[in-house]
């Protein structure tokens, strides 16, 4: 990369008042960059600054990406408004992946949710499939822990409302410098930025941006997750909601999705990955979960008894008992499942 044109290009983005926006309005104005940053007249703080910014981001091994480069993903540069220049620290060929999934929820998930959410993340990672969120607890961590159990080293996208380098929230500094080692973390923030309560809806507007598709796990009608779904409908994207039981406020968001028409109900991987008949598949799927669910009464029965009972292993059940507690059909306790 040229550093004249990064040095500049940085120079005019943190320049006050300038954002994406500005900066198009500017470039469209005077024609280039270079131009662009002699008629702002930068002081020497602010050179300094960008100097001391490209300088850590060296130190630190973090790679800026500008919108003309070729590392920067198609998805945002589709974007209205995309961020003209990104950080990048970690694995940069997550980036060229032609295909991303954004998997988005609340930070307050239950322990089903996110098992769920888990799941789901790690059949798209297995298929080559980075799977995209913002690294918050919760449903966002479930996200990329799943897509890490997966074989490869492309598996996954945190996409940061500070520097690439801050790490926030500090519980998930473990899995920070695990998605560096197999996947990427980005942001269109500075280097050594700390972030502000708005900087996470731009975190979350990229997020949108950045999937092929979203999906929204457990949220309320209020949630960052819904907001970042109004980006992801803006940007035309493919949108999918996982249920879960109506009397719980976190299933407001991806319940009225559904009612609504402006969400695909999501029912677990077999719905983005099997080949053949769709219905097929879904109905041998609901007489399996009858099956099981006719052998759940009050009197808690634990995974293994039940995988004896219906002649199958633990981990071809567990699916159906993930979507069936979802439903709200059966509950776990300490001893096992039982039915509500």
């Amino acid at each position: 990369m040229d550093m004249k044109d990064l040095f500049e290009r940085l120079l005019i983005l943190r320049s006050p008042g300038v954002g994406p926006v500005a900066y198009n309005k500017l470039l469209d104005r005077f024609g280039s960059v270079s131009v662009v940053a002699d008629y702002l007249n930068a002081s020497s703080d602010l050179r300094d600054s960008v100097m001391r910014e490209i300088e850590l981001a060296q130190q630190l091994n973090i790679k800026f990406i500008t919108e003309d480069d070729s590392w920067y993903p198609l998805t945002l540069k589709q974007m209205k408004n995309h961020p003209p220049v990104i950080s990048v620290r970690g694995n940069l060929e997550t980036l060229s992946c032609k295909e991303f999934v954004s998997l988005v929820g609340t930070r307050h998930a239950t322990g089903v949710g996110m098992r769920f959410v888990s799941d789901i993340a790690k059949s798209f990672a297995e298929h080559g499939i980075p799977v995209v969120s913002g690294m918050a607890m919760g449903t966002d961590a479930a996200a990329h822990n799943g897509a890490l159990q997966a074989y490869g080293n492309t598996n996954t996208v945190a996409v940061l409302a500070g520097g690439v380098d801050y790490i926030w929230p500090l519980e998930n500094e473990n899995l920070y410098h695990e998605i560096l080692e197999r996947g990427a973390v980005i942001s269109d923030m500075p280097v050594g930025f700390v972030p502000k309560a708005t900087n996470f809806v731009q975190r979350n507007r990229l997020v949108a941006g950045l999937g092929n598709r979203l999906i929204l796990s457990e949220a309320d009608l209020n949630s960052g997750s819904m907001k970042t779904v109004q980006f992801a409908v803006q940007y035309g994207k493919q949108i999918y909601a996982i249920p879960s039981h109506p009397a719980d406020l976190r299933a407001q968001g991806p319940n009225s999705l559904i009612r609504s028409g402006a969400a695909i109900l999501c029912q677990g991987a077999s719905d983005f990955f099997y080949d053949g008949s769709d219905a097929k598949i879904k109905e041998k799927k609901c007489e399996s979960e009858n099956i099981i669910l006719d052998k759940i009464g009050s009197v808690p029965v634990s995974e293994s008894v039940l995988a004896d009972i219906v002649g199958k292993n633990i981990s071809e059940i567990k699916q159906e008992l993930v979507m069936l507690e979802l439903q709200g059909k059966i509950r776990k306790n300490d001893l096992g499942y039982v039915r509500v």
